[in-house]
């Protein structure tokens, strides 16, 4: 079975990156990486979209490339990888994995240095021999070092949107087991992060089924690469891509405690142990004790009352303050999915959309959006095929006319468009002028010093038409972090300021992240969750801006898109500097 968008993207970035490093032609290597970056943007599954509308209806896939996916498809290989992969030492590409490591930097240690591995260059920066180099020195070889150590001592983690294909896949298995009662994924996966190291299963069985049934069933799941365990009560195995996955089955009586353990985090509980204890009681995966006798554990709610709590929802459960939350009657009625009437980070076809205004807003409006706004990218992003001033002017007559013969939904008018370096903005004011939202967004220049970073940002934020600031941070897990920024500056400049913040659902940017939200509406500065869908398909991504919201403690006051169409179309015309 082919395994989920994730592999076949990674497969053709790593691809381009080989290419890069063979000095093969540019515009290859360009079409791959579009590629990857396509295919890493879909929600539904490639093979489904290639029996649909077939793959060539995806932007910059053309018959070529199609075949190549259609190959991996079919045999879980890409002969492109394979091909350039045989020409390069076997270890060089583990260099990538590095930070501020690209393809041009691997070609330079491999064939000025005859670096082929990560060992190679950890022994060549100690040498100093990476100073030498042509647009190199003593801070890159410093960095590097920083870095091989870094990813010699980091545990690996995944994208929360890798996890929940596998969460799927899994549970639909487990389902085929004909006595499993009760299922559900725990861990930092049911408290909402944006990233998780394994996957952890709770379940129980009917009386007509056993715990070890179940554990072999499990363990028989088709995408397993090892088992490394298979007992009674507990199956722990390793996907082929590394993801462990543990299943432990457990009593009906002790579901509310294993689920409150095994949710975790680790401070949480030791917070729930202590106060437990201070009680008379002692609480553990299986039950809430008193003198050794068993008072609660068969629901999460009779857990937490049986500590004079109320329930407290995982996202919370940190150790940061949930508990006196708890105590003093505080906790938030935290956002869901359903508070959120609309998007305001979405692309067409006019940029590097795949679907036209038409098709997006009927989309929208089918799956309950009030409104939703058309934000292409700008001109300076000409890999995207951005709008320049005439092409903006002439997509929003387009939207006049769109507006009068679609029913059921507002369609907004926007633009998200690039900071640039000195933080202007990449368009005209008198264009910027004309639309209801205006995004503004860092593409480029990502490694700037803090101080000029921060302000350029700032200056961005200044600029009369500005209505958010979208993805802040810039990061796109896994390989590119945060930018360094000063956010306490930028958040009380907003406050000052008046606009908003963009939480950005994206799977790879699920940025801000959830400290700086919570810090955002400390300062009384309201965020905006958007997908930044550039299919219709990307609308489902909602639901990873929101786990990430609730972690934070939003409601939905804290955030401008839960509002009705008046009462947002006021909060965007107050951002407008008069």
């Amino acid at each position: 079975m082919a395994g989920p968008n994730d592999e076949i993207a990674f497969l053709l970035a790593r691809t381009a990156d080989l290419m890069e490093i063979l000095d093969e032609n540019g515009f290859r290597v360009r079409a791959y990486r579009n590629a990857g970056r396509v295919i890493g943007d879909q929600v539904q599954p490639i093979a489904e979209i290639a029996a649909g509308d077939g793959l060539e209806s995806l932007p910059g896939i053309g018959k070529d490339l199609a075949g190549l996916l259609l190959e991996w498809i079919e045999t879980g290989d890409l002969s492109a990888y394979d091909e350039y992969f045989a020409q390069i030492p076997p270890n060089l590409p583990d260099l990538l994995d590095l930070p501020g490591i690209g393809p041009k930097k691997v070609r330079k240690f491999w064939q000025e240095l005859d670096v082929v591995d990560l060992p190679g260059l950890k022994e060549a920066a100690e040498q100093q021999k990476i100073r030498a180099l042509n647009g190199m020195g003593a801070k890159s070889e410093e960095n590097i070092l920083k870095a091989i150590q870094a990813d010699l001592s980091s545990d690996r983690r995944y994208l929360r949107s890798t996890a929940a294909r596998w969460i799927t896949a899994l549970t639909d298995w487990l389902n085929e087991y004909p006595h499993l009662n009760r299922l559900t994924p725990a861990g930092s996966w049911r408290r909402g992060r944006d990233t998780v190291g394994d996957l952890d299963f709770l379940a129980t069985v009917t009386a007509s089924g056993t715990a070890e049934a179940l554990i072999t069933h499990f363990c028989e799941f088709a995408e397993f690469k090892t088992v490394l365990g298979q007992g009674n009560t507990k199956g722990s195995a390793v996907l082929d891509n590394g993801l462990q996955v543990d299943l432990r089955v457990v009593p009906a009586d002790s579901w509310g405690a294993a689920l409150q353990y095994f949710t975790g985090s680790q401070a949480h509980n030791i917070a729930i142990r202590a106060r437990a204890k201070t009680m008379g009681l002692r609480v553990n995966e299986y039950s809430v004790q008193q003198d050794d006798t068993a008072i609660a554990g068969a629901t999460e709610k009779d857990v937490y009352a049986a500590l004079d709590l109320p329930w407290i929802p995982p996202e919370l459960r940190e150790d940061r303050g949930e508990i006196q939350q708890a105590l003093d009657g505080q906790l938030p009625t935290l956002i869901t999915s359903d508070d959120i009437r609309g998007n305001l980070h979405a692309h067409s076809d006019a940029s590097d959309g795949k679907h036209p205004i038409a098709e997006i807003a009927t989309a929208a409006r089918d799956i309950g959006y009030e409104f939703w706004a058309v934000t292409d990218h700008s001109k300076r992003l000409t890999v995207a095929n951005g709008l320049d001033e005439d092409r903006l002017r002439r997509q929003v007559d387009e939207i006049d006319r769109l507006q009068d013969q679609i029913d059921g939904i507002t369609i907004l008018k926007g633009i998200e468009v690039d900071i640039l370096e000195d933080g202007s903005l990449d368009l005209d004011d008198d264009v910027l002028a004309l639309l209801d939202v205006v995004v503004v967004s860092v593409h480029s220049k990502f490694s700037l010093p803090r101080d000029k970073q921060t302000e350029r940002i700032i200056r961005a934020m200044d600029n009369p038409y500005t209505t958010f600031v979208g993805h802040p941070t810039g990061r796109r897990m896994p390989k590119r972090p945060e930018m360094d920024l000063d956010m306490e500056r930028i958040l009380a400049h907003a406050a000052q300021r008046g606009c908003y913040l963009e939480l950005n659902a994206g799977p790879h940017r699920l940025d801000l992240h959830d400290r700086y939200c919570r810090q955002a509406a400390d300062m009384g500065v309201m965020v905006t969750i958007n997908t930044d869908a550039h299919s219709i398909h990307d609308f489902e991504n909602i639901d990873y801006g929101v786990s990430q919201a609730r972690r934070a403690g939003l409601t939905a006051n804290d955030v401008i898109n839960t509002r009705t169409t008046g009462e947002l179309r006021d909060l965007l015309a107050a951002t407008r500097l008069k």
